[in-house]
């Protein structure tokens, strides 16, 4: 048997064939000098040479590739021949492409390093045959395109590091056949797309890192497959959805960031079995539901970021297994109870954050053992009671912020005793007592806010603060002088201690501070001159010195604070003349020298000051002269004050010109004459003028002008005085009943479509613009009006759902007969401008498109749709509790501060109502239509048929074209009493008057009766609201508030029950 298998065709085939295919593959392997001549080839392309690739191909002997640098060489197992293996060039800053280097003659590879480089260019097809390739590391160069599928075919590859590229497109799902894959790391590219529930397969994986790209939709469950992975990065992207309960089953794993997406829901239990669980980070989403008691089970975490979500109820207990923690982050949610005095012992714990939420009760003393901590951040929550003494005795404390809570009680006597303490912050508290001396001479403070309290103690120690860069301690009961060390706080840019009981005089040495932006000293006891040396603070722009008893004149340096944006020395001793290079601060926009001593005549120089916006105020000094025509140039000015001085002669008449002027008082002077012709002074009240010599003309209350070709007699002239009111007030009414007529057309108005000159489409998008709006296209089913849910005076708005987790709100906007007038480029550059625009309570823009069908806005989508919608049924009203619509005013009043004081350029809204207020699954409200009647009107031709809405439009828009800030305030106002009436204001008010002869209305009267009402504290915050909506609806604009003073008042509401019965309060509505 044994000679017959000897003898057998099989063996002597295989005799023959095994060695002939070991020859073949040996002829298949390239030789050194054919892989060396294919890296000489490559570098000959690359744009530069650097020192260590210099003696590549300097060598005589047959090995010599393997000499050079960052290559290495080993036999191939199949021919034991030398061949080369690895490439490292890594960090050369090589530039060039790949698709120059021959890999079929680099076919032994398995190895690839070129990391942190220049190299551009996609990802060559050629690579996929380097079958021996186990590491590719491409990280940190500038290769683009998409990932190629053929990747798949490389099944030995174990690491794939290609992070912060320009890798665009979607993750090839082929990528689920790397099965000996163990890193993958894709982060910081452009990648768009699903994550492939592909990648599930790959079993071997331990480190997946798919960061800051553009990924949509959700995790998949078939991660919790990878029971090897230690590390899982997906933070940085538009994943939505839920978070897999499945990823609780990845015992392994170290490090978990899932944070800045778009997750919803609660968190999984199951995470709480993940005991070698190191880092967890899911902060910034959408979360939601109570933290998971099971959370403390970790007992090996030690950093837990949960911070900006919605996540409420209490903080568990169980955290105070975390011992091993060094840092917790939980702000920025709707957490409530109280602080588990466990945390206490987590005593390597070295940041807590646990900022604005509605936590109560008080700082358990417990965290006087935290003696690693250096950050401790409880501000805007509802904390009572007294600081620990015992945090004073933290001496690694660097950050203290406790802000805005209700905490009182004096600052802890041993505060940065040791000399670390950076930010201090605890204002818009309670605290009293003296300041600590500690604290008087902490060297290492760098941020100091502690106003709004009821602080005492002599100051005149402070200013050993060589570090301090910000101090805010106005509104307290300090006293004492200011030191002369305040100069020697060089790195100082605000200094505010206002509305204190400071005495003495202004130290000559803050001239030293010259870094210093803003000084407010306002309200204090200051006596002396004005310290000339303030002339050298360059960088100074918001200078209060009002209500203090500073005499003599002001110095002539201060003219040379170029910079000053804010001046008000009111309300002092001040005299002299107002003379020197006034010329020189031309980027004033308020000056306020009210009540004091100033002679002589105003100085025409005011005149240069183009820039003045918020204020010019005069008033109560002894200003002689005529009122120089000069001011007439300052067209941005909304204030003049110039009443109680002594002025004399005519008021001039290029004053007509000033059109964003709402007041102007020139009463309890001299003068005489003629008021100017122009919708201001024709709709001014009488009080602007009272108390001259003799002004006459069409203002009511003043006698009319008589004219030298007029012998008729008084009674001719105020026929005509009566027939030009008659006809003014004609006009008025038909003009308002032509814009009401014109809006409610428009909401019945089909949409035309218009053809645009050039089609396009454009949209300012994070990906592709064109197939973004084909899939809105096909979302909507060709803008159909079954997509439709809404039409207004700019458009129809339609209901997008492009995947499961994207939806839209498309706005289609009407087509106006002016349309071919637009101008485009300043149309797109509007529409750039608003897409950056980023506010929680600003529905978001997310671009534009252009083409044949129209023009098209698209929208974040608002689930709940809009407030007026909402008010209008009984149901989903009384869902709208009142807490909700607390929530509701600060977002709107936020909103608005936002647009007005916080963009590049102030913005105003000009239709804040019911109807543009829309609200999400979570009653976030957010302005609609932000910046639509802007970028609608960009050249100024529909200012008419935008301007507003019946029942908002403020009462000054009846005798003047020009929309400010106050006119959202007013709207505001409306919009506030609307949302706590559960009606318009107007309807509720016809009602009242039945009962009630005046405007004073009790709170009870003004609440919706759909709603039970509501407990006492949140009774006192509505109260309080209701009152800062009736500044808002002051006739005057001037004595309505900003958004900024609105906002900050609002915000500072506290929702707390006392002994005041304020349901039966009263409010006083201004009359209209």
């Amino acid at each position: 048997m044994r000679l017959v298998m000897e003898n057998s065709p099989l063996l002597r085939f295989i005799s023959l064939t095994v060695p002939l295919a070991m020859f073949l593959q040996a002829m298949a392997v390239p030789s050194l000098q054919e892989q060396a001549g294919a890296l000489l080839a490559w570098k000959d392309t690359l744009e530069s040479h650097p020192a260590q690739l210099q003696f590549w191909g300097m060598g005589n002997n047959t090995n010599w590739p393997c000499s050079w640098y960052g290559i290495e060489c080993s036999k191939y197992q199949a021919t034991h021949q030398e061949v080369i293996t690895k490439i490292s060039l890594r960090g050369l800053r090589l530039r060039g492409e790949l698709d120059a280097l021959n890999f079929t003659a680099l076919a032994t590879l398995t190895s690839i390093q070129l990391s942190h480089n220049r190299l551009t260019g996609r990802i060559p097809p050629g690579i996929v045959s380097l079958r021996e390739l186990r590491f590719l590391l491409l990280q940190r160069n500038q290769i683009r395109g998409p990932l190629s599928p053929a990747l798949a075919s490389m099944k030995n590859l174990r690491c794939l590091m290609l992070q912060e590229n320009k890798l665009s497109g979607e993750i090839p799902r082929q990528i689920g056949e790397l099965e000996n894959l163990v890193s993958l790391n894709l982060s910081a590219n452009h990648l768009s797309g699903p994550i492939p529930s592909e990648i599930g397969y790959l079993k071997k994986l331990v480190w997946l890192g798919l960061v800051n790209n553009n990924l949509i939709g959700p995790i998949p469950r078939t991660l919790g497959n990878l029971t090897k992975l230690t590390i899982l990065y997906l933070r940085g992207n538009y994943l939505c959805g839920y978070l897999p309960p499945e990823l609780g089953y990845l015992l392994n794993l170290r490090e978990m960031s899932l944070n800045v997406n778009e997750l919803m829901g609660s968190i999984p239990n199951t995470f709480g079995s993940l005991n070698n669980l190191t880092h967890l980070y899911l902060w910034e989403n959408k979360l939601f539901g109570p933290i998971p008691p099971e959370l403390g089970y970790l007992v090996n975490l030690e950093e837990l970021d949960l911070s900006i979500n919605k996540l409420f109820g209490s903080i568990p207990n169980t955290f105070g297994n975390l011992v091993k923690l060094t840092s917790l982050h939980l702000r920025d949610n709707h957490l409530s109870g109280f602080i588990p005095p466990e945390l206490g012992y987590l005593v390597k714990l070295e940041d807590l954050v646990i900022s604005n939420n509605t936590i109560m009760g008080s700082i358990p003393d417990t965290f006087g053992n935290l003696t690693k901590l250096t950050t401790l951040q409880l501000s805007d929550n509802q904390l009572f009671g007294h600081i620990p003494r015992e945090i004073g005795n933290l001496t690694n404390l660097e950050k203290l912020e406790l802000s805005n809570n209700y905490l009182s009680g004096p600052l802890p006597p041993n505060l940065c005793i040791s000399g670390q303490l950076k930010n201090l912050t605890a204002e818009d508290n309670y605290l009293n007592g003296s300041l600590p001396s500690s604290l008087l001479n902490c060297t290492s403070l760098v941020r100091v806010r502690l106003e709004m309290n009821q602080l005492e103690g002599d100051i005149s120690a402070m200013g050993a603060h060589p570090n301090l860069v910000y101090i805010d301690m106005r509104s307290n009961k300090l006293f004492g002088q200011l030191s002369y060390k305040w100069g020697e706080c060089r790195k100082l840019n605000k200094l505010s201690i206002s509305n204190n009981n400071i005495t003495g005089k202004i130290p000559t040495s803050m001239g030293q501070l010259f870094g210093l932006r803003i000084l407010d000293l306002s309200s204090n006891k200051l006596e002396g001159e004005l310290p000339r040396e303030l002339g050298n603070l360059k960088k100074l722009f918001h200078l209060n010195l009002a209500d203090n008893s500073l005499h003599g004149s002001i110095p002539q340096e201060f003219w040379a604070l170029s910079s000053l944006d804010f001046l008000d020395l009111s309300s002092n001793y001040l005299s002299g003349l107002v003379q020197g290079s006034i010329e020189n601060c031309l980027m004033l926009r308020s000056f306020n020298l009210r009540q004091n001593n100033f002679r002589g005549s105003i100085p025409s120089m005011l005149g240069v000051l183009h820039n003045l916006m918020d204020k010019l105020d005069l008033s109560e000094n002894s200003f002689s002269g005529a009122i120089p025509s000069q001011l007439s140039s300052l067209t941005m000015l909304e204030t003049l004050n110039l009443s109680n001085n002594e002025l004399s002669g005519l008021i001039p008449s290029s004053f007509k010109r000033m059109e964003s002027l709402t007041l102007i008082d020139l009463s309890y002077n001299e003068l005489e004459g003629p008021v100017p012709e122009s919708k201001l002074f024709r709709g001014a009240p009488i009080q602007w003028f009272m108390h001259n010599k003799m002004i006459c003309g069409v203002v009511k209350g003043l006698p009319p002008c008589s004219s030298p070709t007029q012998n008729g007699g008084k009674m001719k002239g105020y026929k005509t005085l009566a027939l030009a009111m008659v006809t003014t007030t004609i006009c008025l009414v038909l003009v308002v009943y032509i814009l009401v007529f014109r809006h409610e057309r428009n909401k019945s108005k089909s949409i035309v479509n218009s053809r645009v000159t050039q089609e396009k489409v454009f949209s300012i998008w994070s990906f592709d613009g064109a197939n973004v709006f084909k899939q809105i296209v096909e979302a909507t089913t060709n803008f159909s009006e079954t997509h439709c849910i809404g039409t207004g005076g700019y458009g129809s708005v339609y209901k997008a759902r492009v995947s499961a987790c994207e939806i839209f709100a498309v706005k289609k906007i009407h087509t106006i007969q002016d349309d071919c007038c637009v101008n485009e480029a300043m149309f797109n550059s509007e529409i750039e401008a608003l897409v950056r625009i980023r506010h929680r309570n600003i529905v978001k823009l997310f671009g534009y498109c252009s083409s044949r069908q129209g023009r098209f806005l698209i929208y974040e989508y608002m689930d709940r749709g809009d407030l007026a919608e909402i008010l209008r049924s009984n149901a989903r009203a009384i869902e709208l509790d009142w807490r909700r619509r607390v929530h509701i005013v600060l977002d709107v009043v936020h909103a608005l501060a936002y647009m007005h004081h916080d963009c590049s350029s102030p913005i105003v809204h000009r239709d804040i109502t019911s109807n543009n207020i829309l609200l999400d699954l979570e009653y976030r409200a957010c302005i609609s239509d932000f910046g639509t009647a802007k970028i609608l009107d960009i050249d100024g031709q529909n200012i008419t048929r935008l301007a507003g809405t019946k029942g908002y439009l403020a009462p000054e828009l009846a005798y003047t074209d020009n929309v400010t800030e106050k006119c959202d305030l007013y709207s505001f106002g409306v919009l506030v009493l609307e949302l706590f009436a559960g009606c318009h204001p107007g309807d509720l008010l016809s009602s009242l008057s039945l009962r009630t002869k005046n405007n004073d209305v009790y709170l009870k009267d003004l609440l919706d009766l759909r709603l039970v009402l509501p407990d006492a504290a949140t009774t006192r915050e509505i109260y309080s609201m209701l009152r800062v909506a009736v500044q808002c609806l002051e006739p005057s604009p001037s004595r309505r508030p900003t958004a900024r003073h609105a906002s900050d008042e609002l915000s500072t509401i506290k929702a707390c029950a006392n002994h005041i019965d304020f349901i039966h309060a009263r409010l006083i509505i201004p009359t209209q």
